[in-house]
């Protein structure tokens, strides 16, 4: 039996068809831009198997991907930058990331449910759901969205900048990345105000 306390079902208080969901994925690499996701769903076209992403294998996702690509009303993917992280602190660029992909959702939402505890400054009725992405099912779709396009860039990267790793851990800390940072220095998609990396760059003043 798990030791884990189960969230409760969320109940959204808004009942209307332009609801949005929207999520964030890679606060934690020390490589890569932070992506953001927002899916409008059409509850004419219902998806089966939306989920948290990381609890769905690579080739779920894949699937899924397609299919809220598909059937969606409307979604949009954006970002922020390497630069803009190390310029404002990740969470600030992780807000920065939701909010550019509501604004590019090429159907305005009356209401926005953002995954977490803290939502970006902006005119939108919304609320917060955290762990929103295995509650909610436009979040779930967003956190897929997000996921999928992270990890294809994560793999191109990898092809740019050999011998970190980047398209197997997808720029998180492991001991393998920590080595290669040792190795071969930080490269220019390294996040230069998180801790290894700022210290590895200060020892090769």
């Amino acid at each position: 039996m798990s030791s884990k306390k189960e969230l409760p079902p969320y109940i959204c208080p808004y009942k209307g068809r332009l609801l949005a969901g929207v999520d964030e994925v890679g606060r934690g690499p020390l490589a890569g831009d932070v992506v953001a996701a927002a899916v409008i769903l059409d509850p004419r076209k219902p998806i089966v198997g939306l989920a948290d992403s990381k609890k769905l294998s690579e080739k779920k996702r894949e699937q899924l991907f397609n299919e809220i690509c598909e059937r969606a009303l409307s979604y949009s993917v954006a970002r922020a930058t390497v630069g803009e992280i190390d310029q404002i602190n990740i969470l600030q660029a992780s807000l920065l990331a939701m909010h550019r992909a509501v604004e590019h959702l090429h159907i305005q939402p009356e209401f926005v449910l953002v995954d977490g505890n803290k939502k970006p400054n902006w005119n939108y009725r919304c609320d917060t759901v955290v762990k929103g992405d295995g509650r909610v099912e436009a979040i779930a779709a967003a956190s897929i969205l997000a996921k999928v396009t992270r990890d294809r860039e994560m793999f191109e990267l990898d092809l740019k900048y050999p011998g970190y790793g980047l398209a197997g851990h997808k720029g998180y800390p492991t001991k393998a990345h920590m080595q290669a940072l040792l190795e071969l220095g930080p490269s220019p998609v390294h996040r230069a105000s998180f801790a290894p990396v700022k210290r590895l760059l200060a020892e090769a003043e």
